[in-house]
């Protein structure tokens, strides 16, 4: 009787959350076709948080807004819900950035200038591992480093993008002020300068030498990634040391034998 006693009841409730950490946590094939799904859903948010400043003054803009929001709401509870220790899950930077993107989207009015941050779903988009799951799974693992790289950099062009756009060329509206932000934020980025299009006074010279040096910092690392040799992710046992070769028998730094899986 006590030992019955201190069995978790398993109603309808505990069934669909093992589900869901099933759907959200696993590997098997229906788990990862949901994953799939789940990113292509992001990836079609991010796309409207891209155009936001281009139709934010159509009377459809409102219905569309609040339309992400519940789904995004939707997914945000499906996460909780899947959650084995929500407080961990509150404390993590990617759930505390949907949040706040959640609040961008049913308030948009209050908080517009903020809405520029909503493109950095796209990073917590990269924090997944069902895309990186997937290109391990076509034996296009050496390409991970350059995506997250390539993801990187996109999301900073983005996020800079609107926010000159936000605070500097509001005031063109439509396409018009949207491309000149990103048409300078591109130019600033790889320091090519033109010259044409500035950002005026001593705030707008800060966030041109910001831009700068971030900018060239992702350059540099999309070039690592793409030109340096071909490696693994495989911690050592011993010393922790995280890339090696993929072929490679022994750790180069302290000489344990390494059993490295073939991505084959």
């Amino acid at each position: 009787m006590n030992a019955q006693a201190d069995i978790p009841p398993q109603g309808p409730s505990g069934r669909f959350r093992n589900r869901l950490r099933q759907l959200y946590h696993g590997r098997s094939p229906a788990a990862l076709r949901f994953q799939m799904a789940t990113a292509i859903v992001d990836i079609v948010i991010i796309v409207f948080f891209i155009v936001t400043p281009l139709i934010r003054d159509r009377p459809s803009f409102l219905w569309i807004d609040y339309s992400i929001a519940a789904i995004l709401a939707v997914e945000i509870l499906a996460r909780f819900l899947a959650a084995s220790d929500v407080v961990r899950l509150l404390r993590q930077p990617t759930m505390l950035l949907d949040l706040f993107i959640l609040a961008t989207l049913l308030v948009p009015e209050s908080l517009d200038n903020f809405g520029f941050l909503r493109i950095l779903r796209l990073w917590s988009l990269s924090n997944r591992g069902a895309i990186w799951m997937q290109l391990r799974r076509s034996n296009l693992r050496e390409w991970e480093d350059a995506a997250r790289a390539v993801i990187n950099l996109t999301t900073f062009l983005f996020v800079v993008t609107g926010f000159i756009y936000t605070f500097f060329f509001a005031g063109r509206p439509g396409i018009e002020g949207y491309v000149d932000a990103f048409y300078f934020t591109v130019t600033t980025m790889t320091t090519t300068g033109f010259g044409d299009i500035t950002l005026p006074g001593v705030s707008g010279k800060l966030t041109s030498i910001v831009v700068m040096i971030v900018g060239i910092s992702l350059f540099v690392r999309l070039a690592q990634a793409v030109f340096r040799p071909n490696k693994v992710t495989f911690p050592c046992p011993q010393c922790g040391l995280q890339r090696h070769e993929p072929d490679a028998v022994h750790c180069k730094a302290c000489g344990i034998m390494l059993c490295i899986p073939d991505p084959d």
